[in-house]
């Protein structure tokens, strides 16, 4: 246990890789200016060369602001293959259901893919994503931060150590206030044809489960759920608040929950046959590290990073040592699945099988 929680490299990732990944960054949104460029700004591997949205506002508003970005494209121009010559790799950062289209546009062009999660609005949606960079044989990860996050890794190196035993339970849970994040009722995670299945499990639920499978090094077999929506604004959506169940592959069972109209709080916690990791918050931009064995509770220091500008350099420096991705498309292709299971079990009341 002391080798693991003191003497541990959480970036064993690194390569000797040198050069620049220059990005197109596809849309352009709170979570791009507030994170994504600012977190490629401090990483010496990333640059990001050019912005793509339908507002030629934000665009120039980005260009304005960073100089190494050079162009703002629209979205037909980034299909068209536009400025393809002033970057090498793609971002992309729109609603779920617009994923794919800019996807296929980048694997037409030769570059590699950072695809934020959820992959996309369905599975069939997500297994085309994942055909298209197959079919042009570019590199593409599904943008899951916490894989890349110091105090996660040092878990799952805890786990893989037999720090806790054997995992047997999983408790995860994800919530925040959507609408006083976002005030408008009208905005596209609550839009079932933009969202996919839902709102709260697509964005939120998704973090713990995916969380557990990374720290576990397991996936997820079966399925139970319960879902409702009460406030009027979450009327299209069938997941305002919701519950469910996972068994993974190694046997260990999860219970989650999510929502979309709750307090802003964030917790995983994985409990063994000797002991229990916890992270409390765990999702929301900040992690913090627990491990409790023999009656002796830890709190682990683990160094406090940007969490994009963490994924962000491990996808640069995979990229240019010509390494393999992780999570890459049928890793988030298991998610979709899950996700799916998650929302027939709900429908039918039935334990789902994950297939």
């Amino acid at each position: 246990m002391a080798t693991t929680l003191f003497d541990y490299e959480p970036r064993d990732w690194r390569t000797d890789a040198e050069g620049t990944v220059r990005f197109a960054l596809v849309g352009v949104g709170w979570w791009t200016t507030d994170y994504v460029l600012p977190a490629i700004e401090s990483v010496g591997h990333c640059e990001a060369t050019a912005v793509v949205s339908s507002s030629t506002e934000k665009t120039a508003r980005v260009r304005e602001e960073y100089e190494t970005v050079e162009y703002g494209l629209s979205y037909d121009e980034l299909a068209s293959g536009e400025a393809a010559d002033a970057y090498d790799a793609v971002y992309v950062c729109t609603p779920n259901a617009t994923h794919l289209e800019h996807v296929e546009a980048a694997a037409r062009n030769g570059k590699a893919v950072l695809c934020e999660k959820p992959m996309e609005a369905t599975v069939e949606r997500a297994r085309a994503l994942v055909d298209a960079c197959e079919e042009h044989d570019v590199p593409l990860m599904v943008a899951y931060r916490m894989h890349t996050e110091p105090a996660v890794r040092r878990a799952r190196a805890m786990v893989r150590d037999g720090v806790i035993g054997e995992p047997m339970l999983v408790h995860g849970e994800n919530s925040q206030p959507l609408l006083e994040m976002i005030e408008d009722p009208d905005q596209w995670r609550l839009d079932p044809d933009l969202t996919g299945y839902g709102t709260s499990v697509m964005d939120l639920g998704i973090y713990p489960l995916n969380t557990a499978r990374f720290v576990l090094d397991a996936d997820p077999v079966q399925v139970q759920s319960t879902m409702a929506s009460n406030h009027e604004a979450f009327d299209e959506v069938p997941d305002e608040v919701a519950t469910f169940s996972v068994v993974f592959d190694d046997g260990t069972h999860a219970a989650c929950s999510s929502s979309q109209n709750a307090h802003d709080h964030t917790r995983l916690e994985i409990v063994g046959t000797e002991g229990r990791i916890e992270f409390e918050p765990a999702f929301h931009m900040e992690t913090s590290l627990t491990v409790a064995r023999d009656g002796t509770t830890v709190d682990v220091e683990t160094e406090q990073v940007d969490q994009m500008a963490e994924e962000f350099e491990y996808f640069a420096q995979q990229v240019l040592a010509g390494e393999p991705l992780h999570a890459d498309g049928e890793h988030g292709l298991l998610d979709m699945k899950t996700v799916a299971a998650i929302h027939d079990a709900a429908e039918s009341g039935e334990t789902v099988d994950v297939e």
